[in-house]
C-alpha cells in the first residue's frame, strides 16, 4: 500500500497537492437573527440582573 502510494504520488503530483485557499465571505445577518439577538440580550441582562438581586441580598 505504502509503495502504490507513492508510485502514485509520483507520477501524478497534481493529484498529492492541495488546494489554495480561499478565504470565506461574510454574509449580512437576517432580520430573524436580529431580532433573536435582542431577544437573547433582553434575557442575559435580566438573568444578570436577578443574580445582581440574588447576591446582594447575602
Amino acid at each position: 500500500m505504502l509503495r502504490t502510494t507513492i508510485a502514485v504520488a509520483t507520477l501524478f503530483p497534481a493529484l498529492a497537492q492541495a488546494e489554495a485557499f480561499t478565504r470565506p465571505i461574510p454574509q449580512p445577518q437576517s432580520a430573524t437573527a436580529e431580532w433573536w439577538f435582542l431577544a437573547a440580550s433582553i434575557a442575559f441582562l435580566v438573568a444578570l440582573l436577578a443574580v445582581h438581586l440574588l447576591v446582594r441580598r447575602r
